[in-house]
């Protein structure tokens, strides 16, 4: 947050059109479906940014868990980080590279 908080108007406002053009680009959901690799998708079930429904759009991804926390907006990581840490460390505990 602190970071956030230190960015300009401008800055946020680029990053923001930048977002859009990419995803203007193509769908989100539609980028990840085709590398093949795991997928963790977190949503707050209180978003006002996107709708937590489109959440779903991600199932189309072979493989992709799903997870709506509720009570989070659009970070959980920030709003709920212990939540959000838990979720993120089983999927990679579950999807790790051994290097034996």
């Amino acid at each position: 947050m602190d970071d956030l908080r230190g960015m300009t108007f401008h800055s946020v406002a680029t990053s923001m059109q930048a977002s859009r053009a990419y995803l203007d680009e193509q769908a989100l959901p539609d980028r990840p479906a085709v590398l093949g690799k795991p997928l963790q998708v977190i949503f707050g079930d209180e978003d006002r940014r996107w709708r937590p429904s489109s959440a779903a759009d991600y199932r189309a991804v072979p493989g992709a868990q799903v997870e709506l926390l509720a009570g989070a907006g659009h970070t959980p990581i920030m709003e709920d980080p212990s939540r959000t840490a838990a979720l993120l460390l089983a999927f990679t505990a579950l999807h790790a590279v051994r290097a034996d």
